[in-house]
């Protein structure tokens, strides 16, 4: 898997059932599993794809089919990842034809459209970019805001490009450093930073302030300058390059605070600002 450019798995919903993806060769690649429960609603969809699978590989016609399957590593409902059978949007649509559902075309529809994105926004990085705006404006989000999440989006590609090519691989390696230098920009943990401000499964970054945002990217980008400076290979050299970067974020947020008396973390999502501001001193200004 040499040439396997992938990203961070994701999730894709049709009719609410949810559809797990991850990128390979520029390609989405859904888990063939997830697909047949969206379209038989089988009690046993991981016995109902085996059986299906052998009967494609006894039809001489598929023999070239299954050979496009891939075993990718994808995370379970227990948190942890396993090889998961995939296919591209290609090779989907040919097992779709062996699957009888009358959900089978307009789910073709949803696929197509779905890989159709990916394959325009490799043609057009900045298509991919354009969405996520739209996506934020649509909720409310004012320009000045957006662009700062955006930038904040950009800056953290490039921390984790840089702990990939550093020997971090795991999921849960990524979780435990992003923590680390949270905790040390803003003096929580960031379930606790969630916790403040009522979050449950929401994304905490698309509820911080403006304060909050810039403060989040100068600790992921000077976890990344000094990683890239001290070359810093594996977790713990990692971790120690984290801790580092956020407390360069820590201690500007610490001079600021006192210098402005306003605490930096706030209890105010960006969209729901707390109403009475006698209640929260940790309000800013322009957090109303």
């Amino acid at each position: 898997m040499s040439n396997e450019i992938q990203s961070k798995a994701k999730i894709a919903v049709f009719k609410g059932k949810q559809i797990r993806k991850t990128l390979f060769n520029d390609e989405w690649y859904f888990s063939i599993i997830d697909v047949v429960d969206a379209l038989t609603h089988s009690s046993n969809p991981r016995r109902y794809w085996s059986d299906l699978k052998k009967k494609i590989t006894e039809d001489e016609g598929f023999s070239q089919l299954y050979e496009k399957i891939v075993q990718l590593k994808m995370e379970s409902s227990d948190g942890k990842k396993y090889l998961t059978d995939t296919a591209n949007t290609e090779t989907l649509f040919r097992i779709i034809q062996s699957i009888p559902s009358p959900k089978a075309e307009p789910f073709k529809r949803w696929l197509a459209k779905v890989g159709y994105e990916r394959v325009q926004e490799i043609e057009d990085p900045e298509l991919a970019t354009k969405r996520t705006r739209a996506l934020y404006k649509a909720k409310g989000y004012p320009d000045d805001w957006i662009e700062k999440r955006m930038r904040g989006i950009a800056i953290r590609e490039q921390l984790t490009n840089e702990w990939e090519k550093r020997g971090i691989k795991e999921q849960k390696d990524y979780a435990i450093l992003a923590a680390e230098i949270s905790e040390a920009t803003f003096g929580v943990k960031p379930s606790e930073h969630k916790d403040l401000k009522n979050l449950k499964k929401e994304n905490l970054r698309d509820h911080m302030t403006d304060l909050e945002l810039i403060f989040n990217m100068l600790g992921e980008a000077s976890t990344t300058e000094i990683a890239v400076q001290h070359d810093a290979q594996g977790f713990d050299e990692n971790k120690d390059a984290a801790k580092a970067g956020g407390d360069i974020a820590g201690n500007a947020r610490r001079e600021l605070e006192e210098k402005s008396g306003r605490q930096v973390v706030s209890s105010s999502n960006f969209l729901n600002p707390v109403l009475d501001k006698k209640e929260d001193p940790g309000l800013l200004p322009d957090e109303s």
